[in-house]
This record gives structure tokens, C-alpha cells and sequence, in this order.
């Protein structure tokens, strides 16, 4: 986002999931928020006038490599409240899931990727929590409890 983008005040975060189950998670790069913990592969903005649907796809050709010809479903919004270097800040989730087998073609934002099955993924929160980003932690608690 460039500093005269006009953007209305939502943020997306979205899960990446394989046809074997898995999520695809993403390692933040040391100049993110959440800085080498492991995030939702994709997130963004919805720049004014565009629709949730056309930002999701835009935001998974840019942060994923993904083309436009992907399936998705909505699987809620929520609001997420916290503060990143002594500012408040409220990011707006609408979260959809994905599903692809592509591997992910990390950008400048990312260092690294893992993915994990449910049980998996269940277990690492359980016994490593600092190893995710706060942000994935309120999405996973607010929409998936059961990894909880």
C-alpha cells in the first residue's frame, strides 16, 4: 500500500488449505508485524471501491503467487484490537479459506512457510503459542475454537 492509496478500513486474513487437509502457514520477515512467527499466508487491505471478493483475489495473486482462478469461501468477519510498537490499531478480518496444492511463492513480506494438519497445528498453539503471530491466534480462536 503506498501512502496516497485510498483504502476503506478493512484488512483480510485468509487460510490456505491443500486438498490433504493441511494449512499453509506463512514466517513473517523481521520488518512485519508479528515479526518470524508464522501468520495467515495472506492479508491485506480492500482498496476503496473494491469489492471483498476482487481484494481477496488480488491479495492472493500478491502475497501468494496464487492466479485468479481460485476457490474460496467466506468464513466470517471479526474485529481484532491491538497495539504493534505503543499504537492502538483495529484490523477489521474478513477471513476466507482457500483452497489450493500450489506451493506459495514467497515475496519480501515472508521468509519461509510450514504446513501443518489440524491435529498438527492443535498441538504446536498447544505447546510452542509464541512460534504464531498474534494475529493468527485471534483469527484461529475466533473462528476455529477447536484448535484450542
Amino acid at each position: 500500500m503506498t501512502p496516497d492509496e485510498k483504502v476503506d478500513i478493512v484488512n483480510e486474513a485468509d487460510e490456505v488449505i491443500g486438498s490433504d487437509g493441511k494449512w499453509t502457514l506463512i514466517q513473517q520477515s523481521s520488518d512485519r508485524q508479528d515479526a518470524g512467527r508464522l501468520v495467515s499466508p495472506i492479508g491485506g487491505h480492500v482498496s476503496a471501491g473494491e469489492s471483498e471478493d476482487i481484494a481477496l483475489v488480488r491479495e492472493a495473486g500478491e502475497e501468494y503467487g496464487l492466479n485468479s482462478d481460485i476457490s474460496f469461501g467466506l468464513v466470517g468477519k471479526k474485529i481484532f484490537n491491538r497495539e504493534v510498537i505503543g499504537r492502538k490499531e483495529n484490523h477489521y478480518f474478513i477471513l476466507y479459506e482457500i483452497q489450493t496444492d500450489q506451493e506459495p511463492i514467497l515475496n519480501g513480506e515472508s521468509v519461509g512457510f510450514e504446513r501443518f494438519s489440524k491435529d498438527e497445528l492443535k498441538r504446536e498453539i498447544k505447546e510452542k503459542p509464541e512460534k504464531f503471530g498474534a494475529a493468527f491466534l485471534f483469527v484461529a480462536n475466533s473462528f476455529y475454537p477447536e484448535l484450542f
